[in-house]
């Protein structure tokens, strides 16, 4: 991988930071300041604030809050996705699903 290839990869804080402001925005399309979210979804104060400034939270308080906003159908997606390292992983799995690669 070249330098420029690394330089257009995401970083773990980059995702945590977009997750982070699609939620402020989410929050805010819903009307609701930091308090009223916390006392929605059951997640402290202080772990909304923490997450939105600093893009800190854990898993079980991130699942809290997508349901208080109404996108818990978010998480379907994640790693629903199968992993192929070559072409021919691609081909195989599609040999067993019954498809043509």
């Amino acid at each position: 991988m070249s330098m420029f290839e690394l330089l257009d990869e995401s970083m773990p804080g980059d995702v945590m930071a977009a997750v982070a402001d699609r939620m402020i925005k989410r929050r805010k399309e819903h009307g609701l300041t930091q308090a009223a979210l916390a006392q929605k979804s059951g997640v402290s104060l202080g772990s909304v604030r923490r997450f939105e400034q600093l893009h800190e939270i854990s898993f079980g308080s991130l699942v809290n809050i997508a349901f208080a906003l109404n996108c818990e159908r978010d998480f379907d997606a994640l790693f629903s996705q199968p992993y192929y390292e070559t072409i021919d992983d691609v081909a195989n799995a599609a040999r067993r699903d019954g498809r043509r690669a």
